[in-house]
């Protein structure tokens, strides 16, 4: 599906070098995307190069930096990215798939199967897994193109232990994004500790956003899915 040697240049040249094994399994994972994809619609992507850069290497990107480790979640991760891309990389994360898309997480469950890649899989909203067990329980929680930081640190930080870290996965916005979600990270227990700049080979800019979880989410948050999202915090 993909060109494995083509793909291992380009991690290398991004400072993630993956290893012949590790591009023998994203080959695999592409060829299951690719053809799953077909009767559920989980990506416009589907040219081998377009996985290569804004999947693969995009996804690296994230499972290289320090902070993701031990419990990681991955809100609202689709068809994978960057979960599965990460626990590829890093195979000690104990890695967490939070999907609300019951067609989606039938997916991650077969592709994972066939992978060998062990994962937890659930069917929940951030917002509401963030009620239950799993608050304040995950070392590092990530997510990628899923809302604006504002509504995205009230959705991850809940999940965050203290201590732990959420690094929000952003494009051109991201420096922008980050001066308008201030005020909500501070009311959620978070910290910024700095948003870190990366190109893909094919130029396209990215931006990893972290943030150290220093004290307790109040009780009050996460508020429910509609206010979240017509009402950010300030």
């Amino acid at each position: 599906m993909i060109d494995t040697k083509r793909f291992a240049a380009k991690a290398a040249g991004c400072k993630v070098p993956v290893t012949e094994a590790q591009a023998a399994l994203l080959d695999r994972y592409a060829a299951l995307l690719v053809e799953y994809n077909e009767k559920v619609n989980l990506t416009a992507i589907t040219d081998a190069e377009g996985i290569e850069e804004k999947h693969f290497i995009d996804s690296l990107l994230l499972a290289a930096q320090p902070e993701v480790q031990g419990r990681l979640v991955d809100v609202g991760t689709g068809a994978g990215f960057p979960g599965v891309v990460a626990k590829i990389y890093c195979p000690g994360l104990q890695l967490t798939l939070l999907e609300p898309t019951g067609k989606r997480l039938d997916f991650l469950r077969w592709a994972c199967g066939q992978l060998g890649v062990e994962a937890e899989f659930l069917k929940e909203r951030a917002e509401e897994a963030a009620r239950k067990q799993w608050r304040e329980t995950f070392d590092t929680a990530t997510a990628r193109a899923v809302a604006r930081l504002d509504k995205l640190s009230e959705y991850c930080l809940p999940l965050v232990k203290v201590g732990g870290y959420f690094l929000a996965m952003k494009a051109e916005s991201a420096a922008e994004e980050l001066e308008e979600a201030r005020p909500a990270i501070q009311k959620l227990g978070g910290q910024v500790v700095e948003l870190r700049r990366f190109s893909l080979p094919a130029g396209d800019e990215r931006g990893i956003i972290v943030i150290k979880k220093i004290s307790q989410t109040p009780t009050v948050y996460p508020r429910n899915g509609g206010k979240i999202a017509k009402s950010p915090l300030k």
